[in-house]
């Protein structure tokens, strides 16, 4: 052979390698940015969720503390928010929430609380419907947290 054919030969491969090389490296990094803003845009998609079931959900249970006329069209709202959470969120996330939704709906047929009886359950915690729930959505941020990196 050639040196001049040897020499072209080398070049030729050194220059596909350099190409192959630099476009794998370009590929593998759009996948994990596109990776990375799919696990943001997520995260952003569950906490709106996670905010407005809080808040839903508290109004709801003060209700249900106050009043033995269950408001239907704040339980619909509520149980529609728990139908998108079975659409993201993780099932220790959907069991919480389904049992803040009986809780809520039991607390409807229980006698309507005074003001005494209020402080009580707040002094004692009790009152507390959605500390269990916000911690598995904490668990489930980490989760995804620990996804991205």
């Amino acid at each position: 052979m050639d040196a001049s054919v040897i020499t072209a030969l080398a070049a030729v491969t050194g220059a596909a390698v350099g190409g192959l090389t630099s476009g794998v490296a370009s590929w593998l990094i759009q996948k994990t940015q596109a990776r990375m803003q799919w696990l943001t845009q997520e995260k952003l998609l569950r906490q709106e969720l996670y905010k407005e079931f809080i808040e839903e959900a508290s109004k709801c249970y003060i209700d249900a503390l106050q009043h033995d006329k269950p408001d239907i069209a704040s339980l619909v709202g509520l149980y529609a928010k728990v139908a998108r959470m079975r659409v993201l969120s993780s099932q220790t996330v959907l069991d919480h929430a389904g049992q803040i939704e009986r809780k809520i709906i039991d607390t409807y047929l229980e006698p309507d609380k005074t003001f005494l009886e209020l402080r009580e359950m707040v002094s004692s915690g009790s009152i507390d419907l959605l500390r269990s729930f916000s911690e598995a959505c904490r668990v489930e941020f980490e989760s995804l947290r620990a996804q991205q990196f």
